[in-house]
């Protein structure tokens, strides 16, 4: 996670985080991604029927019912055992969360345990009397996903009327005081609607964006072809960061983070080295806390049947199920091969890579995302494809 605002427009300087020592437990929210500890943030996909169908669904969703998911009392032990571990935030997602009836109690369970609860949702759902309920949990943040403007959002939703339903959901969280945020997964056939996206936040006031690069997982594997190319992944960082700073000079400090691709780091270093090489100096501080990709280690995912995994994308390989062990015990079980690569996978990378081999942001990017790697070419610890840097940025030649 990339906080485009954060780095770019000079909203998170590197003394707040260490104000707080850099520990979860005591940072706020917005400074997580600082923390040196790296507790597990844990997506809860607690639910997969969803009354949307998605294209991209890592999930692969239907609106039916489905069997073995967790029960409301297994929840509340996998809630007692996170908190007890020191996980500073359950995300529950879906599927769609909201169509279990048991979310609020849950959420409130999470809260009372001293947890941060937030919430992924297609923002449907939520009328005005959910959006009261979800004040009246104390959420941190509710996500809504759209794709695009409204055509091609309901293209992506295959669902007609459904980017009217989400706005709403997201205006009835507004006006009850729910910190609400827009998810957007970039790719082809959406990329053209940037522009207007940022249009709908400034005028609807929505307060914070997530532009996500696309992970090949669940019905998300079928559409490589419409991942970007290196150039147009740059030209739309460029974008994005052009339209946060106008919105910040308007007077309108939105905040604005990219997600899953953490070679975006380095691009906005590389930019503010021309515009404001003081802030640029600011800006490698923070990549250096940051410590890149944390799949396995800062993030991590508990499937709606009780299965473990690396995150939300590894649905393909479990290490285990929180009915038969308690996550904690799952997470830091480094007999599993997988697990141990994960949280030290710098000398597995460096044995099997090129590019990261070669790349002087290794420990800044700590190898962008693996499953990438492992869709394209097989291999967990290959070169990941969406990495846009060129040979030069990364200082191949230069080692060589």
């Amino acid at each position: 996670m990339i906080g485009i605002s954060k780095l770019y427009c000079g909203t998170v300087e590197p003394s707040d985080a260490l104000r707080y020592g850099r520990d979860s437990s005591k940072l706020p929210s917005h400074l997580l991604q600082f923390s040196k500890d790296k507790k597990p943030v844990v997506v809860w996909n607690m639910g997969r029927r969803c009354n949307l169908k998605c294209v991209h669904c890592y999930a692969q969703s239907k609106d039916i019912e489905y069997k073995d998911e967790l029960t409301t009392a297994q929840g509340k032990e996998l809630i007692d055992d996170l908190a007890q571990f020191g996980a500073p935030v359950i995300l529950f997602s879906g599927g769609e969360p909201t169509m279990r009836k048991d979310l609020p109690e849950l959420a409130m369970y999470a809260r009372s345990k001293g947890m941060r609860a937030v919430i992924s949702t297609n923002g449907t759902l939520i009328d005005k009397k959910m959006a009261k309920v979800l004040k009246d949990i104390g959420l941190s943040y509710v996500g809504v996903s759209l794709d695009g403007m409204r055509e091609t959002n309901d293209k992506f939703r295959g669902v007609k009327g459904a980017f009217y339903a989400a706005l709403n959901g997201m205006r009835n969280c507004l006006a009850e005081g729910v910190k609400v945020g827009l998810r957007f997964t970039i790719n082809k056939k959406n990329v053209n609607d940037i522009p207007a996206i940022f249009d709908l936040l400034e005028k609807e006031k929505i307060p914070r964006v997530c532009f996500y690069h696309l992970v090949y997982s669940g019905r998300g594997s079928k559409m490589v072809e419409d991942e970007l190319s290196h150039e147009e992944s740059r030209k739309t960082l460029d974008i994005i960061m052009d339209r946060t700073k106008a919105l910040h000079e308007k007077g309108f400090p939105i905040e604005v983070l990219t997600v899953d691709n953490h070679c975006d780091g380095p691009y906005v270093y590389f930019r503010l080295l021309k515009e404001d090489p003081k802030r640029a100096k600011d800006v490698f501080e923070l990549l250096s806390m940051n410590q890149g990709n944390s799949t396995g280690i800062g993030i991590g995912c508990v499937s709606w049947d009780g299965s473990v995994h690396a995150d939300q994308f590894w649905r393909h390989y479990s290490f285990g199920n929180v009915k038969e062990r308690k996550f904690s015990q799952i997470w830091t079980d480094t007999t599993n091969e997988l697990m141990a690569g994960l949280k030290n996978r710098k000398p597995l990378i460096k044995a099997n890579a090129d590019r990261c081999a070669h790349c002087k942001w290794f420990d800044i990017c700590n190898g962008n995302f693996r499953v990438r790697a492992e869709a394209i070419y097989g291999n967990v610890w290959a070169d990941d494809p969406a990495c846009y840097l060129t040979k030069e940025e990364i200082g191949y030649d230069e080692i060589e």
